[in-house]
């Protein structure tokens, strides 16, 4: 692997995009620390170290703008406006028909998708400053701005900062994946999860007597599941197709045998995403209309202790099948194979073969959803009875993105490196 990456800084096009990358990264990782004018930073640092369990999608949300939203700098949001606008994109191509066939179009199509991304993404960014702005202010963080400038404009100033740091990171991420190597939002990500690494390592020393064992335990376990979750991300159902021979002009067309590729987990990290979002809503909610008991409580019992365990794990399981079955239709699938000319090996094409694959991807499919599911919940479950935050760092969402991230990274380097006669990193 050391090889292979002393040979993409060999070719002059590769070095230019890998150091291209690696300025934009740093560029964000600056902004993650120059703080939203108007915030008084040290009462928010206080009370952000401070919050309680009830606001514990906050642990979340902060690693994954890398801390980011704990020093409430100007790329407080993170990367999650842009995804989730993404996300109901996607999901909505399968439900309205014009942007089903945009879809389809190819690359005009697909700038039009793209252009309502980004719209959407600005949207979505307003309404998460608001939520922070009055978040912050409730009575869980109970922040009070200086009385010396009028509420509205501190409160103006701020949300708009959020909003243009917001825009400001889907362009930074936009340019990494036009001009440099590999995803832009998925290394973004990559990027602030990692950054987090050393002072939860630290902090985990320090905060009791057996901290430096439990850190070892934690991060020996940790070594030990890449493995498997590669296997698993890898891991694939072959589904056999055959084309028959067909003659076409002067030449003899067909005769080939191929494989439709069936992930075990098709829907990725996805699924972990939308059950979070569902779980930690009420608590969004209760903290910021604070006088509302009862929505404290109800959020107090979903979103912490053993209640939350269980209706994690289904959800997962549900959004799972939700998202699979909204990424592959086994209709088109099937209806492609039979206008080819091909088929699956003893079962008749058109509908049977749509039922067949829909019957395997059901199948492979649990298995993925339950996988997926332990590796949300039981880093939840640890961290409920040890509280260390390093297992909410090292936890099972973090890896799963680090690791989809450096394979698909990787993947595409070495695509690149093939093309100079290199040999790439999977030998």
């Amino acid at each position: 692997m050391l090889s292979s990456l002393a040979n993409a800084f060999r070719v002059p096009e590769l070095r230019k995009k890998i150091l291209f990358t690696l300025a934009i990264i740093l560029i964000y990782r600056v902004g993650c620390y120059i703080p939203v004018p108007g915030i008084p930073f040290g009462d928010l640092v206080n009370a952000f170290n401070g919050s309680t369990d009830t606001l514990g999608y906050t642990v979340l949300l902060n690693l994954f703008s890398g801390d980011a939203l704990s020093n409430f700098a100007v790329f407080s949001l993170g990367i999650m406006p842009y995804i989730t606008a993404a996300i109901i994109m996607q999901l909505m191509q399968g439900v309205i028909p014009t942007l089903g066939r945009w879809a389809k179009e190819g690359q005009t199509g697909q700038k039009k998708i793209t252009q309502i991304t980004r719209w959407l993404t600005l949207a979505i960014s307003l309404l998460n400053a608001v939520g922070y702005l009055l978040l912050w202010q409730s009575s869980y963080y109970n922040i009070q701005f200086s009385s010396d400038v009028p509420y509205w404009l501190t409160a103006t100033i701020v949300v708009a900062t959020l909003v243009a740091g917001g825009a400001l990171i889907m362009w930074l991420g936009e340019l990494i994946t036009q001009r440099g190597i590999g995803n832009g939002m998925s290394l973004i990500i990559f990027a602030n999860i990692i950054s987090g690494f050393p002072s939860t390592i630290y902090n985990s020393i320090n905060t009791s007597s057996n901290g430096v064992l439990l850190t070892v335990v934690i991060i020996v376990i940790v070594l030990v599941c890449i493995p498997a979750i590669i296997f698993i991300e890898r891991g694939q159902r072959r589904i056999p197709v055959n084309y028959a021979k067909r003659v076409s002009g002067r030449r003899m067309m067909g005769g080939q045998t191929t494989y439709i590729p069936l992930k075990v987990n098709a829907a990725g990290v996805i699924p972990i995403i939308f059950a979070s979002a569902l779980i930690y809503l009420p608590a969004q909610l209760s903290a910021i209309f604070s006088d509302v008991q009862w929505m404290a409580d109800f959020s107090n019992s979903v979103s912490s202790g053993w209640a939350n365990w269980p209706i994690t794990f289904l959800l997962i399981i549900f959004f799972t099948y939700f998202y699979t079955s909204m990424v592959f239709n086994p209709e088109d699938t099937a209806d492609q194979i039979k206008k080819q000319g091909g088929f699956v090996p003893g079962v008749r094409p058109g509908a049977p073969t749509a039922a067949y694959i829909k019957q395997v991807l059901n199948r492979i499919t649990l298995p993925g959803s339950i996988y997926l599911a332990l590796i949300a919940v039981v880093p939840t479950i640890c961290f409920y009875f040890t509280g260390d935050k390093l297992i909410t760092a090292f936890g099972g969402t973090s890896i799963l993105i680090m690791v989809g991230v450096a394979l698909d990274t990787m993947s595409k380097l070495e695509s690149q490196l093939k093309m100079y006669n290199y040999d790439g990193f999977f030998k």
